[in-house]
């Protein structure tokens, strides 16, 4: 799993950099940084990356979807989120190590009127709700989040 990973981060960041418009460029872009990759194995991961095809100025190029890349990310998450749990007042959340900021990022982002703010820490993200009523609302979104792996 650890050579997907590494292998779709790197597709991401070199969508980000250049333009590719083919299967063997993106190939031969991978074998450039020391990953080996097949056409059924890049077609998988763009797939699950959410990588399209799109009309440019230059003609067809393939880049990230935002609307996939946003799937991406929330099952990504799904992932990353390990427990949540509250009290009266406020909801922790439980994290793989070193995730915690990146999640607290993204509940931030998605702007919800039931969260005042997060702290992230380095594997528990604190919450704070807009109000005490908020709490089971806050977590069932969080459940969500997690389950959506």
């Amino acid at each position: 799993m650890a050579a997907k990973n590494k292998r779709q981060n790197l597709i991401r960041e070199l969508l980000s950099e250049r333009s590719v418009s083919s299967y063997g460029q993106m190939i031969r872009a991978l074998r450039s940084r020391g990953i080996a990759a097949t056409e059924a194995t890049l077609s998988r991961d763009f797939a699950e990356l959410g990588v399209v095809r799109a009309a440019t100025a230059d003609g067809p190029r393939y880049a990230l979807s935002e609307a996939e890349a946003g799937l991406h990310i929330d099952r990504l998450l799904g992932f990353e989120i390990l427990d949540v749990r509250s009290n009266e007042s406020l909801v922790v959340i439980h994290t793989l190590a070193g995730r915690a900021q990146g999640v607290a990022r993204y509940i931030e982002q998605l702007n919800r009127k039931e969260i005042i703010g997060t702290i992230g820490g380095f594997c528990t993200v604190l919450l704070v709700p807009a109000s005490r009523r908020d709490i089971k609302t806050i977590v069932t979104l969080i459940q969500k989040i997690r389950n959506s792996h």
